[in-house]
């Protein structure tokens, strides 16, 4: 089988393919850059490059998908610590739901079968309280990305209704593991040098997904018939508190775990004083994802264990210090 993997050179993208191509898979990634890692990928004669600049509803997938059987739809515009866009919506809506929906139609006319589309828990919503998600719920997205996600899940089920394109469009949390960047990494960062948090009396929830975990999801939906058209939500199955993520990570990268009590009021006052009222909420909110969908109707079982997970992204943490 011949995949196509956009956002091949991404956090995920690179595991992935890595992945697919020790399992014999030929696998065709689109890039912008060549990764510095392309050297050991090309020992493998299943592997191969194909260049494609912005990603947008002019983006021209002609050469990219000649000859494949599946796309993996990786790449995306996420969330912006920095935005310095004046319409961020737009420039969303753009990439995420027009470049997708480009994407797809071009593939449906140039024969390929199925379509894997990873999109985010954000469809359903920002925060948990009485129950887990679940794919039976309604989409409630509440910002330009998770709205964008949405509204490209959309256009692939229309496509697929009218082109006969099979399509599976997986959400997922928050992924970590080796590569992770942005909010995680900064709290691998905060507790390997011990800096006290106050986050002791945060009583939440959190659904995660280990790399290992999601891209092992991936692959199974690649081939698997009862995949076909279907919502899956995928997740680690073991849904933590902040204090308690905290204390695993420590225990991962054999530090203590320093946490003090703030109540949540004040530390919520304090993020919207600081302009970091979303990763407060991200710290302090519940969001829980029932999984138990893609676990029964395609017999999937994460590969790795939380504790393991976080384990081996400690590891490369503390290998890779002082180039991060």
């Amino acid at each position: 089988m011949k995949i196509l993997v956009t956002g091949a050179n991404g956090f995920i993208g690179q595991r992935l393919c890595e992945t697919l191509l020790k399992a014999g898979y030929f696998v065709r990634e689109a890039v912008r850059h060549l990764p510095e890692s392309v050297h050991s990928l090309k020992s493998s004669n299943n592997a191969e490059f194909v260049f494609i600049d912005d990603i947008s509803q002019k983006t021209n997938w002609s050469m990219a998908l000649k000859g494949i059987d599946c796309i993996i739809h990786l790449a995306a515009r996420v969330h912006i610590m920095r935005e310095t866009s004046g319409d961020p919506f737009t420039v969303f809506r753009k990439v995420n739901a027009e470049g997708t929906s480009l994407l797809a139609r071009m593939a449906a006319n140039a024969g390929v079968k199925r379509f894997v589309f990873l999109s985010t828990v954000k469809v359903n919503g920002e925060e948990t309280e009485k129950h887990q998600f679940t794919e039976r719920d309604t989409p409630n997205p509440h910002d330009d990305y998770s709205t964008s996600k949405w509204e490209a899940e959309q256009a692939l089920h229309n496509i697929s209704d009218a082109a006969g394109m099979e399509i599976v469009i997986l959400r997922s949390p928050l992924v970590y593991g080796q590569g992770v960047k942005a909010n995680f990494l900064r709290l691998l960062d905060m507790v390997n040098k011990n800096i006290p948090l106050p986050l002791s009396m945060v009583n939440n929830k959190r659904s995660m997904i280990y790399i290992g975990n999601l891209v092992d999801a991936i692959i199974r939906c690649i081939e698997h018939p009862d995949a076909v058209n279907k919502t899956f939500l995928v997740s680690d199955g073991q849904d933590v508190s902040t204090p308690e993520l905290i204390r695993m990570i420590a225990v991962a990268l054999g530090k203590k775990a320093r946490l003090f009590p703030c109540p949540a009021p004040l530390l919520k006052m304090i993020g919207n004083v600081a302009g970091k009222s979303s990763e407060i909420e991200r710290l302090t909110g519940s969001l829980q994802i029932d999984s138990s969908k893609i676990r029964r109707e395609l017999n999937w079982t994460p590969p790795f264990t939380m504790e393991q997970g976080l384990r081996m992204t400690a590891d490369w943490f503390m290998s890779n210090e002082k180039n991060i």
